[in-house]
């Protein structure tokens, strides 16, 4: 009888306890997400920001991976812009331009955030054969999607991740 009581006090012991541990490790990944959110909304505030781009869509063809490091900083009125493109051109200066990789000043910069605290943020810019209005969605959890619409190429959607460990350097 004793040994009975015995377990059932120890069972319950656990149970308590795994019930401690469960309710900590669900504060901390909520504080975790809480800090990073904070840490986005800081950056977009700022107007300081890269973003690493890691998946490409052109408007025509499938999703690709990438391979090498291709970037968009975003630094109070100026973007630094270091991205592939795959898509049709219409109209092309002769030896085929920049494309995408340019810097150049910001012009008509937007910023919104939506019920869920995404930063909608909009902007145009003009590189030396283009120009460019990117739609950059920034989600609290530090992805990233970047639509660009230029008049000379068919618009291309980005994916990748806000980078929160160290500071733009352009």
């Amino acid at each position: 009888m004793k040994d009975m009581k015995a377990k059932r006090l120890l069972l319950l012991l656990m149970i308590g306890f795994m019930t401690c541990i469960h309710v900590l490790v669900a504060q901390s990944k909520e504080e975790k997400k809480e800090l990073k959110a904070k840490q986005v909304k800081e950056l977009v505030e700022a107007k300081d920001f890269k973003i690493t781009v890691d998946r490409v869509l052109p408007m025509k063809g499938r999703s690709r991976s990438l391979t090498s490091e291709y970037t968009l900083t975003i630094k109070n009125d100026s973007v630094f812009s270091h991205l592939p493109y795959f898509g049709q051109a219409y109209s092309l200066p002769y030896g085929g331009g920049v494309g995408m990789i340019f810097k150049a000043p910001v012009s008509e910069y937007k910023q919104s955030y939506n019920k869920k605290g995404t930063a909608q943020i909009y902007f145009r810019t003009r590189s030396s054969d283009d120009t460019h209005q990117f739609n950059v969605q920034i989600f609290s959890n530090a992805s990233v999607t970047i639509m660009v619409t230029s008049i000379n190429r068919q618009g291309i959607t980005y994916y990748g991740t806000l980078d929160l460990t160290e500071e733009t350097k352009e």
